[in-house]
């Protein structure tokens, strides 16, 4: 017996009832009530590729962890189940699943597609709309729970009443209403208000040969709409009720066609990305679109609109609010409300003149339907909130540049934040406007296009629209005038095409007090800002200054990140940069502020993390400074800031603040140091030398340059740096800077090899700790002598010099300091045989480190307990160790290092 072809056989997944799937009549086992949900959360947008966030959010809804970890056994499964179906399959596409076939293969699709064919004349239609209806077994989605499939079964239930009401309509035209009295009488029962099916049911009684009871219901009708919403029935009922009253000698009485607004704009040609947003979007209710002008609102609300228009049988309405709009005021919401009127069939002189009884009735002539109103660019909540429908059977979307607070307060708006998109969709966007050709060929350039416009669609659109009206304009060359003058090029002219022009209208709309500090927000340094550095700024209190800057957040200018800083996109930033600040408090005055809060704050902090180091003298600061609460919230405080504090830097220098820059470089040497931030230190310093010529400045910078370059292992041009601060300490007679840069001439010649000389140096240094009497430093000497003794065999007077450093450590409470002394004990006794104490001693350094997160102390006191674990036969402890040490020196750049730890990992394995 031989099967017929899987190509030939008829699949129906069932979605109108109870979820399943038959081939040629025979139901498959789809396994448990948790794959019948995926099938069917794949089946309603069959077709169509289902990101895996939604599928997994249609799955289980907020607890997706458990969902996410089994969708693909519970694909997989699916997709056994359907192998005998040979023309519907569960793919893997970009971003998620999707269901596909050769033809719709669900009885939802086939539902739609008979609907949407049944626009002839009313006795096709009517045999389209039963067959349609007929395709319903029962409550839709029947056996799947959860949150989504309650929404989804709403949906479908709406747009089944939407198609029984025209299939009524279809049989009333054909005088077939003695059918329908029954039917129309439960479903005026439910909805005693809709005006739509009052007209059904009096029609109805009419044809049964029931009119005095169709007058009666009309009396009835007009009086509780009278009653319980203050205005009379529409002009279309009105007419059907005189029909009735002349019935005997007029032609017979006709139900008319219901008004069907359809007044979506044409959709965009070329969308991409947004996928997140557009499942956020795929709620009832209202949401918010809030996001910088040129971002691309508008253009997700319309894709959006019309992949569900099918959601919406009653219509969807469209009004552009002007809110940010180059050639006039706001549009007033009577006047929305006005338009939305007409294009619902109500006559003109049936419209209220108040503007509140006008939406009363337009709530009333929506109540029910399912219908979508788009609010495009709206300025406020207020001039949105008289357009609302009163019904939950209506969705709303509205955009705004503005968040609409009000809106998500009020009215339980979702808010949804529309970014700027990330390269992979910016470049996606320019192959959809240009073609893959172009885009492919020209690589490096699209690069560059991307980085520069920074995800910005209208920036990449008016890239795209150049190229489109120059024909043989390249992409290099327009890349080139980007670099020359990016906000020039992007300024077409036309207030639609040009982002200054779009930008302008969302700074116009700005008060005076925010307006200036947008421009002092794109002229501060660093690429984002936190509460107190912008209250030092602005020279505003930090509630003030919290204030300012959330309307600015609300206005899309800048954002703010989960940790609650502060930032604007690079095409914000320049723009505002480029507006007039003359009649306010100086820029300079403000950047002058800013450095301060940084210098001393960082300062501060610098004092908490290195408790003995020495101090420098600070200018009154011009500013609040912040100094964090102890030496952990100092460490994040500069981890945080890090980046704003060398562009501070950076400022103090256009600004010509010479103290400033090499203070600031000061502060920040510290954190280099602990988190391996060489090249930045090297980058800092170097700046520092360039502006000052001081002779304290000079010897402390050639120092700190030395140190950096040791710890890059870049041996010459440390030797260099540390010679020169040597010598330059020596003619001024400066025995504090001598003593330190013998110890770090110490390191460095430890680094190339010669303990001797290393040693010579460190009891240099500490001959000179013991004449200035500072016991902290002496305790760093002693350690220095005891580790060069160590690596030259001398065993005894090693654990002599240490023991005595840790003694003056922990009598000065330096946990840092003590940390350093561990590690060389740990060194002392693993090379003197005792590798179980070594263990110990690398142990306590290795906590003392990560507590402090010291990185560079870390990696050392890991890299040294790797030995005494292997010596000891602890293999895998010794492997686990290096494994961490070596990640922690390729992050610091430190390759000579990392080679000789992954020498030893080698060797461990031949073990």
């Amino acid at each position: 017996m031989h099967s017929v072809p899987c190509q030939f056989m008829a699949v129906l997944v069932r979605l109108l009832g109870e979820v399943g799937t038959e081939v040629d009549g025979r139901p498959l086992d789809l396994g448990t009530p948790k794959q019948r949900c995926v099938l069917a959360a794949l089946a309603v947008d069959a077709g169509r590729v289902v990101p895996v966030e939604r599928l997994v959010a249609r799955i289980s809804g907020v607890d997706a962890g458990p969902a996410r970890a089994t969708l693909h056994s519970y694909i997989s499964r699916l997709r056994r189940a359907l192998a005998d179906a040979g023309n519907v399959t569960i793919v893997r596409r970009s971003g998620g699943y999707a269901l596909v076939s050769a033809e719709p293969v669900t009885d939802l699709h086939r539902f739609r597609d008979l609907c949407a064919r049944a626009r002839c004349d009313d006795t096709a239609a009517v045999v389209a709309w039963t067959e349609a209806l007929g395709l319903w077994q029962g409550q839709p989605l029947t056996g799947v729970d959860g949150e989504w499939a309650e929404a989804e079964r709403d949906r479908l239930a709406q747009e089944r009443l939407a198609v029984e009401h025209e299939l009524a309509d279809a049989l009333l035209r054909l005088g077939k209403g003695g059918q329908l009295v029954h039917e129309l009488s439960a479903r005026n029962a439910e909805q005693p208000l809709d005006e739509r099916v009052t007209g059904q049911y009096l029609l109805a009684l009419h044809q049964a040969g029931r009119t005095i009871e169709a007058l009666e219901l009309y009396r009835q009708f007009r009086a509780r709409l009278v009653e319980e919403l203050g205005t009379e029935p529409g002009a279309a009922l009105q007419d059907l009720h005189q029909q009735l009253l002349t019935a005997d000698t007029a032609a017979p009485p006709v139900v008319p066609r219901p008004v069907v607004p359809r007044q979506l704009p044409m959709a965009p040609a070329f969308f991409v990305g947004r996928e997140t947003e557009l499942d956020t979007l795929d709620g009832s209710g209202v949401s918010a679109i809030a996001g910088a002008g040129g971002v691309g609102k508008t253009w997700l609300a319309l894709h959006w609109a019309h992949r569900h228009a099918h959601r919406f049988p009653d219509g969807q309405l469209f009004v552009d609010l002007r809110g940010f709009s180059s050639d006039g005021d706001p549009l007033h919401p009577s006047v929305a409300l006005r338009g939305f009127l007409d294009a619902l069939g109500v006559e003109p002189g049936r419209v209220p003149v108040e503007p509140q009884a006008q939406a009363t009735l337009f709530r009333s002539l929506v109540a029910d339907k399912q219908l979508l109103l788009v609010l495009d660019n709206a300025a406020d909540t207020a001039q949105v909130v008289p357009l609302l429908p009163g019904s939950r059977s209506c969705t709303v979307v509205v955009t705004s540049r503005n968040r609409l607070p009000g809106l998500i307060t009020g009215h339980g708006a979702r808010h949804l934040a529309v970014d700027f998109l990330d390269d992979d969709a910016a470049r996606e966007l320019l192959v959809a406007r240009l073609g893959a050709a172009q885009v492919e060929a020209e690589g490096p350039a699209v690069a560059e296009l991307v980085r520069l416009c920074g995800g910005f669609p209208l920036a990449l659109s008016i890239i795209a629209g150049r190229v489109h009206t120059c024909p043989g304009l390249s992409l290099t060359a327009i890349a080139a005038e980007l670099r020359e003058s990016l906000l020039d090029v992007l300024d077409e002219g036309d207030p639609v095409a040009s982002l200054p022009a779009v930008l302008s209208l969302s700074y116009r709309a700005l008060t005076d007090e925010q307006a200036l500090v947008l421009r002092l927000l794109a002229v501060a340094p660093g690429p984002d800002i936190g509460l107190p550095a912008a209250s030092a700024l602005t020279g505003l209190s930090p509630a003030r200054a919290r204030a300012v800057l959330r309307g600015l957040e609300d206005a899309s200018l800048i954002g703010r990140d989960a940790s609650g800083r502060y930032g604007m996109h690079d095409l914000i930033r320049q723009f505002a940069a480029q507006r007039d600040a003359s009649g306010h408090d100086s820029v300079r005055e403000a950047l002058h502020r800013v450095i301060d809060f940084y210098l001393h704050t960082a300062y501060a902090a610098d004092r908490l993390v290195h408790l003995h180091r020495v101090d420098i003298d600070l200018d009154p600061p011009t500013c609040a400074p912040q100094p964090p609460a102890d030496a952990t919230a100092a460490l994040e405080w500069f981890a945080t800031e890090h980046l704003c504090v060398l562009a501070a830097q950076q400022t103090a220098v256009t600004l010509d603040l010479p103290k400033a820059v090499w203070q600031l470089a000061w502060s920040l040497s510290t954190f280099h140091q602990l988190r391996g931030h060489h090249r930045d230190q090297i980058t800092a310093w170097q700046t520092a030398l360039a502006v000052s010529d001081e002779p304290d400045v000079r010897v402390l910078g050639h120092r700190q340059l030395g140190i950096a370059h040791t710890s890059l292992s870049e041996h010459d041009q440390a030797m260099d740096h540390l010679r020169q601060a040597l010598a330059l300490a020596e003619e001024q007679h400066d025995e504090t800077a001598q003593l330190h840069t013998h110890t770090f001439l110490a390191r460095a010649y430890e680094l190339q090899g010669d303990d001797q000389r290393a040693l010579d140096h460190s009891v240099r240094s500490l001959e000179l700790c013991r004449i200035l009497g500072n016991p902290a430093w002496e305790a760093g000497s002693l350690n220095g002598v005891g580790w060069y003794a160590a690596r030259l065999g001398d065993h005894d007077r090693a654990r002599e010099h240490c023991l005595a450093a840790l003694e003056l450590y922990r009598a000065h409470h330096d946990p840092s300091g003590e940390a350093g002394v561990l590690d060389s004990l740990g060194y002392i006794a693993h090379h003197a045989g005792d590798h179980e104490r070594a263990v110990d001693h690398y142990r306590e350094s290795l906590a003392l480190q990560r507590k402090a997160v010291y990185d560079y102390g870390i990696a050392e006191a890991l890299a040294g307990l790797g030995a005494p674990y292997a010596a000891l036969g602890k293999h895998d402890e010794a492997r686990a160790v290096w494994q961490e040490a070596l990640e922690i020196y390729r992050q610091q750049g430190r390759a000579e290092d990392a080679q000789r730890i992954q020498d030893l990992l080698a060797g461990l394995e031949d073990r």
